[in-house]
């Protein structure tokens, strides 16, 4: 079955009562037993929710992987997997990370006495020079949050199974229609469904999608007992957005090219980062181990904070807001916004700068995002003359 049938079809059998082609959302909380310590499989809905397992099914089709489980965040299933892990464990993991799981990281799990190494780059080399007999899981998103930084998954997969530990891949940025992790050796994938996979800034949640059954037992284990669920609506949205997924993602990655190709020959652009650019360090690399290059377009602004004012004040199709994945584009400053809470030498050792603006390219028409960002480069451009006219 190609994904198209998957993302129409995985989690959405016809009601067995009424034959409905689209399940329906149950609501409801608790389910009758048929007798002492007997029911349908269903007893309370933080446990189980017959419209949640639809979603999670499809999840791990589209995956291609054994179990999934969702959440009411992409926070709660990061916690739900590093809740595997005791004191004196360690986590090797790329540098390059969305700052809420920095966050999670060295403010939750490293006080648990929980040791977090941090790769920069470079090949499997560096990550097995890393490892060490208390590593028990290796971590990495690709393409990276907000550097867009591609790391070789097969390799790094080698390097963990040789060590005896999983490798976890945060597949947020790319979805399940442009790469799969597991099919190149990750054994765990993390999702923020709010993102490519809902597709509509409507719904927050997450996912966890594995074919390992202790890691599966692990994290539903703590889904069901620390209760970081989605309500039956959200998951039913979310359902909704995945039959769109496949056409989705290949609008973004059409008008993201174009909007980065537009970036990269600007004046008032110092610098683009995007996959599907020749000029992208890990270009040749993307192109084996992804299905597109993405939605989701940085750059590096010509002057500083003065200048990103300038920009984003000046943007009418774009909006300046958190987030990314929606049909609508939306323009992130990470240095005050998503990467916001580490400090400045946090940011400065990332490579985050005052100047780095983010944009998650939507599916409005390419010569309207390209026409916004102009007018917008342009006011950029004309705060600049001022600053260097009055200084």
């Amino acid at each position: 079955m190609k994904f198209e049938t998957k993302a129409i079809r995985l989690g959405h059998t016809p009601d067995p009562k009424s034959r409905a082609v689209i399940p329906p959302i149950h609501q409801g909380t608790t389910f009758q037993f048929t007798a002492v310590g007997e029911n349908t499989g269903y007893e309370y809905s933080r446990t189980s929710n017959p419209t949640r397992v639809l979603l999670e099914e499809c999840l791990a089709g589209l995956e291609g992987g054994e179990f999934g489980i969702a959440f009411g965040s992409g926070m709660a299933a990061t916690d739900a997997v590093l809740a595997m892990l005791k004191p004196g464990d360690e986590v090797v993991s790329a540098r390059n990370l969305y700052g809420g799981t920095l966050r999670l990281f060295e403010s939750i799990y490293t006080p648990r006495n929980v040791k977090f190494v941090y790769i920069d780059g470079g090949g499997p080399e560096a990550w097995r020079a890393a490892v060490t007999k208390r590593t028990k899981m290796l971590w990495l998103e690709t393409p990276t949050n907000p550097q867009l930084q591609v790391f070789d998954i097969a390799a790094i997969a080698e390097v963990a199974h040789q060590a005896g530990v999983p490798l976890l891949v945060d597949n947020t940025f790319a979805s399940p229609y442009i790469q799969r992790p597991l099919a190149l050796g990750a054994d765990i994938v993390l999702h923020s469904t709010s993102k490519y996979i809902n597709g509509h800034n409507d719904v927050i949640g997450g996912a966890v999608i594995t074919s390992d059954p202790q890691v599966e037992e692990a994290v539903r284990f703590f889904q069901n007992t620390a209760g970081a669920v989605p309500g039956p609506w959200d998951c039913y949205l979310t359902l909704r957005g995945i039959k769109t997924l496949a056409l989705r993602m290949r609008q973004h990655n059409a008008n993201a090219l174009a909007v980065a190709r537009f970036l990269e020959g600007h004046e008032m652009v110092d610098h683009v980062y995007y996959p599907g650019l020749e000029g992208h360090p890990q270009h040749e690399l993307a192109k084996r181990q992804m299905d597109g290059s993405g939605g989701m377009v940085t750059f590096h602004l010509a002057g500083g904070l003065e200048q990103v004012n300038a920009f984003v004040g000046a943007l009418s199709v774009f909006h300046f807001a958190e987030s990314l994945g929606g049909a609508e584009s939306l323009v992130c400053h990470p240095a005050s916004m998503s990467h916001a809470v580490l400090s400045d030498e946090e940011r400065a050792h990332a490579g985050i700068r005052e100047n780095m603006i983010r944009l998650s390219v939507g599916l409005e028409h390419v010569d309207d995002l390209i026409a916004d960002l102009e007018q917008a480069l342009h006011a950029a451009r004309q705060s600049r003359q001022a600053v260097r006219a009055g200084g």
